[in-house]
């Protein structure tokens, strides 16, 4: 049996979310639905394991949620992300509290991905 776990983030904008998510984090669009040309966007964003789902729908979900994402290699995502002009969000590298290093992306609907690195070996 194997499980897997997709997150859904409460969105408002189209643009703003695909600028964040495609063009900040470097996602790609997997699909995209709407029940009707004018009704609220849902879709599926991809970057290599990473799978979110994001709706305007607001029965889904609420803003301000976050996601913890454990990454194997921390600083070439890191140097990926904060290598591309976003000014809405410049993330730095943190020594978390329970002994890893993190680094937390906002967007612009106020939902926060964790992205953290086990210093502990394998």
């Amino acid at each position: 049996m194997a499980f897997q776990a997709i997150p859904i983030f409460r969105i408002f904008d189209e643009q703003k979310a695909k600028a964040f998510y495609l063009d900040f984090l470097g996602m790609t669009v997997d699909w995209e639905h709407r029940f009707a040309p004018d009704t609220p966007l849902y879709m599926q964003v991809s970057r290599d394991n990473l799978v979110l789902h994001l709706s305007e729908h607001s029965g889904d979900c609420t803003p301000g949620g976050k996601l913890f994402v454990n990454v194997s290699d921390l600083d070439p995502l890191y140097q990926d992300i904060t290598a591309k002009p976003y000014k809405y969000n410049k993330p730095e590298i943190e020594q978390a509290p329970w002994g890893c290093r993190t680094f937390t992306v906002i967007d612009p609907f106020c939902n926060k991905i964790l992205f953290n690195e086990s210093l502990a070996p394998a």
